[in-house]
């Protein structure tokens, strides 16, 4: 079953040192927390997916942060870019509340599933290249396991091209010259899968304007309509101006 076979592959995930710098910095941040997570406990670990294992839409991430997920064990939980983030999936019908603040809060996902191209927190949130080759068998894994995806959201460059490489190595078409990543950008493969990009809800672009809630909203009304064609019609028409 794959239900089974995507707890094993998380066994694996969550086990993983094939990069020494990452494990070193993962455990020192949370051996030394800064003052405002002073007594917390930190998972200091690689990071599996969540979300619907039947899930229609896949959200590929760049890293977990240093104090967010390297903190609460979950992905895009207990930082600014999972308030933007899953506000804008409850928005749209995939979250059953905007807020992921720990891994017991009762945040479900309904037809969404949360991965990143590198399971472990990178200092200064840049993995290098050889980390994230070492962590490409993970997703590889996952788009296989997900088997009814339609949909890819790649939430930045850095996991724009992660998903690509990763339809090249797994065989799928990929168009030449390469699609270039961008906010809003679509591309509509043969085998039935769209990639859409958007920006990272990161502060560096939130904060700057770069990425307002109406976009990311609108990123997430289109992956919606993508996989309800029903809904098509009604979320184009309301669809926010950007900015």
């Amino acid at each position: 079953m794959p239900g089974s076979r995507l707890d094993t592959l998380n066994a694996t995930i969550v086990r993983c040192v094939r990069c020494p710098r990452l494990v070193a910095h993962r455990e020192t941040v949370g051996r030394v927390p800064p003052p405002r997570y002073h007594g917390q406990r930190y998972a200091a670990r690689p990071l599996t997916g969540f979300g619907d294992r039947r899930a229609r839409v896949l959200l590929l991430g760049l890293a977990p942060a240093a104090h967010g997920g390297n903190r609460t064990g979950r992905i895009f939980t207990g930082d600014r870019s999972g308030d933007w983030l899953f506000r804008a999936l409850h928005e749209t019908g995939f979250a059953n509340q905007p807020t992921s603040t720990h891994a017991g809060d009762g945040l479900q996902l309904t037809d969404a599933y949360v991965t990143a191209s590198v399971r472990c927190a990178p200092p200064g949130n840049r993995p290098a290249l050889d980390e994230m080759r070492n962590c490409e068998p993970y997703l590889l894994a996952e788009l296989a396991l997900l088997s009814r995806l339609r949909v890819v959201v790649a939430l930045g460059g850095i996991a724009w091209g992660a998903y690509l490489r990763a339809r090249r190595t797994l065989g799928a078409a990929v168009p030449r010259p390469l699609p270039p990543f961008g906010h809003g950008a679509v591309v509509e493969f043969p085998d039935g899968i769209t990639l859409i990009g958007s920006y990272h809800p990161s502060q560096q672009n939130t904060f700057t304007g770069r990425l307002t809630r109406p976009m990311l909203r609108q990123v997430f009304a289109e992956a919606r309509a993508r996989v309800t064609p029903s809904d098509r019609r009604g979320a184009a028409a309301a669809r926010p101006p950007r900015g």
